[in-house]
């Protein structure tokens, strides 16, 4: 028999109370606090005071309680979804009224409506949990549901889930959540003409793999498919980044940068990106700290000085590990990263194919009999590269670009 402290004992009765969703925390709770408060208030006083003469019904429904939780709460659930709740809710409720129409016993009526309620959610692509609970009401609601017959499933149900929804839209245009949900991390670059995957998501987990894996899982997952592909996506970044966490921007940025200054002319910037076939440079003042980055988008617009036009640039630390500037780079955010030192003074940059040069070396690490790949910087995987395996590594680079 295990034995637990009373520390121990006290901390396993505090873990009851931690969040049982990935990704909460306090302040999302705050905030869905003040939205539900919020929604539900705007939701009963309007159906109150504007539309109560229409109905002997209540003006506002407990179904709403449950709908306001996931749309505050969980604003990025599928179940949370505008069409889920609208469409779950009225059709639910309708669902109710027709199956207390034919069957006379509550207790067996009520059973019938939810599971009912169920299939026609699930066949209309709007399942939402309070659909259950609108089935129900409209089943033992009393004399004054069963006089609105079924008008009740337009109001206050149907009329309660729209206003609900409003005011949900609006109050997370404020909230930092998207809603309508869509995925929260996006790839930047437009999805390419031949169908191909994302860059950062090639070599990787595919949609496919996401699908055969719920598929296996055998359970219903409250997250989307795109999210669930998105997520696993930046698992992979995040376990790149923690593998190879000793290799730093430092042991991989190219020195010796071209740079202009802020008050240089933009014909001299536009000739130094012809001439070293540049991307963007690194614009700094007078004290080599960095102030921005310009390119030929940014010259395009015009202007007396690169000042005018230029665009703000991607700075990190020479300590970072340089893995964590993967996603930024092959998601298309950026083609240059500036290295800077504390006082902000242009170190190196580190670009596409910097990154791709320490893959490279890498896998020739690998492809080394007797010898495993070292933990740690660039100069080690650097020796290794001689002959045509230096020059096949080049040329396969090449290619990538």
């Amino acid at each position: 028999m295990i034995i637990l402290s009373k520390k121990h004992r006290v901390r396993r009765h505090i873990a009851l109370f931690r969040p049982i969703l990935p990704g909460a925390n306090l302040q999302d709770r705050l905030v869905a606090c003040c939205g539900a408060l919020l929604g539900i208030a705007l939701t009963g006083l309007l159906c109150h005071n504007l539309l109560s003469s229409l109905s002997v019904a209540p003006a506002l429904v407990a179904p709403m309680g449950a709908s306001a939780v996931l749309l505050f709460a969980v604003p990025a659930s599928p179940l949370a979804q505008p069409w889920p709740i609208i469409g779950g809710n009225t059709l639910s409720a309708l669902v109710g009224v027709l199956i207390a129409a034919v069957i006379p016993d509550p207790m067996v009526a009520g059973a019938v409506a939810v599971a009912l309620a169920i299939v026609a959610m699930s066949l209309t692509r709007c399942l939402h949990p309070p659909g259950g609970a609108a089935a129900l009401t409209a089943v033992l609601g009393g004399p004054a549901v069963a006089t609105s017959g079924l008008g009740f499933a337009f109001f206050p149900v149907a009329v309660n889930s729209v206003l609900l929804v409003a005011a949900g839209w609006l109050f997370h245009r404020y909230s930092g959540h998207s809603y309508p949900h869509v995925p929260a991390i996006r790839p930047a670059t437009p999805q390419p003409a031949s169908g191909s995957p994302q860059p950062q998501l090639r070599g990787g987990v595919t949609a496919s793999d996401v699908d055969d894996a719920i598929q296996k899982l055998g359970e219903a997952l409250d997250v989307s498919r795109e999210d669930l592909g998105m997520l696993l996506a930046q698992a992979e970044l995040n376990a790149m980044e923690r593998l190879h966490a000793e290799v730093a921007c430092r042991d991989v940025m190219s020195t010796g940068v071209v740079a202009v200054t802020a008050n240089s002319s933009p014909d001299i910037a536009r000739a130094q990106l012809i001439a070293h076939a540049f991307h963007a440079l690194p614009v700094v003042d007078e004290r080599n700290v960095v102030v921005g980055a310009v390119g030929h988008a940014q010259l395009a617009q015009g202007g007396a000085r690169v000042a005018d036009v230029m665009a703000s640039a991607r700075l990190e630390a020479p300590d970072t590990p340089a893995f964590k500037l993967l996603g930024d780079l092959s998601e298309g955010r950026t083609r240059e990263v500036m290295i800077v030192d504390d006082d902000g003074k242009l170190l190196g940059v580190i670009t596409q194919t910097d990154l791709l040069m320490v893959l490279a070396r890498s896998a020739l690490s690998h492809s080394v009999p007797g010898e495993s790949q070292p933990r740690g910087g660039s100069a080690p995987l650097m020796k290794r590269q001689h002959g045509r395996d230096a020059a096949s590594a080049q040329m396969k680079l090449s290619e990538l670009q």
